[in-house]
């Protein structure tokens, strides 16, 4: 059976963001697996043991029965929880264990996605429970799989596919949450408009409209007179948008033009996943 033509496009690029972790961390030292990361409270070998765990799941393996310490500050939901119990259980894990076990966890996922003949549409599980779309789902395993693969070159000083297929989809994945943050969480004005200009390695430009009834829609085209306008770099939007640094840390990383205030609600809700 051969995929579905509409899903290749997103095979194709978790394949290339989750083999790029791949030769990213198989060279590494013991020592530099401890190092930290900007997903919060997490090191390097906790991200790739959460890439490890989710894509574990996915492949019908049973959860790990493992109790959490305690101590763990910053499992504050059940959601939280869910994710934290592939990482802490691979937490004492050797290079040599968590390289192995990605390899091979990479080899297992690729076999699996080359026999998917099921159709975008067709509802599967989601992570963590309900259902998703096929095709949703994949999407999302592009976007938190390359999403943690930037937490890992910043995190061992080695930049990369910014612009890369997987880049490209994370980018509409994301993209996807402006409305509602910009209409509904920020509180924008029926009528207005805030406009995104993103340059860099991805350069793009959108706009988030608000309708008379107060509700949000996105799309490229030029707005005359927005309310807002923030210029920023690629990276630094992907940070902001992913929580990965306060808006306030990365002022001088952001240009804004129009109504401070407006702004202001925006950045105060624009980490929409973390």
């Amino acid at each position: 059976m051969t995929v579905h033509s509409k899903l290749q496009p997103y095979i194709d690029a978790w394949t290339h963001s989750i083999e790029s972790v791949n030769e990213l961390v198989t060279p590494l030292p013991d020592g530099a697996w401890n190092r930290h990361t900007e997903c919060p409270y997490w090191s390097v070998r906790d991200v790739v043991s959460h890439i490890i765990g989710f894509e574990c799941e996915l492949l019908g393996d049973p959860r790990p029965i493992h109790t959490l310490p305690s101590d763990l500050r910053h499992i504050t939901s059940e959601t939280a929880r869910y994710t934290e119990v592939p990482v802490d259980i691979r937490r004492h894990h050797t290079a040599p264990e968590m390289t192995s076990e990605l390899e091979y966890t990479i080899i297992r996922r690729s076999r699996q996605l080359r026999n998917e003949s099921r159709q975008p549409d067709a509802e599967v599980r989601a992570i963590g429970g309900g259902e998703v779309t096929l095709e949703e789902q994949l999407w999302g395993r592009v976007f938190d799989v390359w999403v943690h693969e930037q937490d890992l070159r910043r995190a061992l000083d080695a930049p990369g596919n910014l612009a890369s297929p997987a880049a490209v989809l994370a980018r509409d994945y994301v993209l996807r949450s402006l409305p509602k943050l910009v209409a509904e969480d920020a509180g924008a004005k029926p009528g207005s408009a805030v406009v995104f200009d993103v340059h860099g390695p991805l350069e793009f430009m959108r706009t988030v409209r608000v309708n008379a009834e107060g509700h949000g829609s996105i799309d490229s085209a030029v707005s005359l007179g927005p309310a807002v306008t923030f210029v920023v770099d690629w990276e630094t939007f992907l940070r902001l948008l992913t929580g990965r640094a306060r808006p306030a840390a990365l002022a001088d990383q952001l240009k804004i033009e129009g109504d401070r205030q407006l702004a202001d609600a925006i950045l105060s809700h624009i980490a929409v996943t973390k």
